[in-house]
Order: structure tokens, then C-alpha cells, then sequence
């Protein structure tokens, strides 16, 4: 089972950006779908971003235009790229990876806040 461990968080103004980072503790070569969903209070946790083996991404639309979501193989890490922030977007943001067969794994979480 891969292991997850999620940096970068943290305060920011509205209009800022931050920049996650997600490592795993192994290749990330043959996952099918690495992700990240955030949770905000009160709310469903969602998937805010995608990357497939193929490399194709995918985005929850009303973030596409703001976020990016970028692979590097040789570092077996992912990341996110978070422009524009909004108050909305502040929530505890978190990596996920399905190897496949069963196998999901995810991080411990990293908080994202958005204020003034």
C-alpha cells in the first residue's frame, strides 16, 4: 500500500496561491488515478482534481480555470496548483491514489485557508 504524505498548506490571502505537493512512499508509475479532494466544514468531501496513468487530468469544472494538477514521475510526487484563491476554497485538502485492485490510499490531509 502506498503511503501519502501531503506539504505545502497553509494562509493565504484572497487572490493568492499556494502550492500542494503530495509524495508517495513509491512509484507512481503504475497507479491508475492519483487525486486530490479537499472537505471544508460542514461540507461532502470532493474531488477538486486528477491525474490518470495516461497523464490525462481531470477537474471539478468550477475549478478548472484556476487550479492545475501536474505529475512528476521521477520524484514520485504530484501536485497542485492552487491560483486565485477564494474564502471557498479553504478546507482540508487531501491525496488519494487507487493502485488499483482495492488498493486506495490516502494522506493525512493539509489544511488550506483562504482569509484576510
Amino acid at each position: 500500500q502506498v503511503q501519502l504524505v501531503e506539504s505545502g498548506g497553509g494562509l493565504v490571502q484572497p487572490g493568492g496561491s499556494l502550492r500542494l505537493s503530495c509524495a508517495a512512499s513509491g512509484s507512481i508509475r503504475s497507479l491508475y488515478v492519483m487525486a486530490w479532494y479537499r472537505q471544508a466544514p460542514g461540507k461532502e468531501r470532493e474531488m477538486v482534481a486528477a491525474v490518470m496513468s495516461s497523464g490525462e487530468t481531470r477537474y471539478l469544472a468550477s475549478l478548472k480555470d484556476r487550479f492545475a494538477i501536474s505529475r512528476d514521475i521521477a520524484k514520485n510526487t504530484v501536485a497542485l496548483q492552487m491560483n486565485s484563491l477564494k474564502p471557498e476554497d479553504t478546507a482540508v485538502y487531501y491525496c488519494n491514489a487507487d493502485g488499483g485492485l482495492g488498493r486506495i490510499s490516502w494522506g493525512q490531509g493539509t489544511q488550506v485557508t483562504v482569509s484576510s
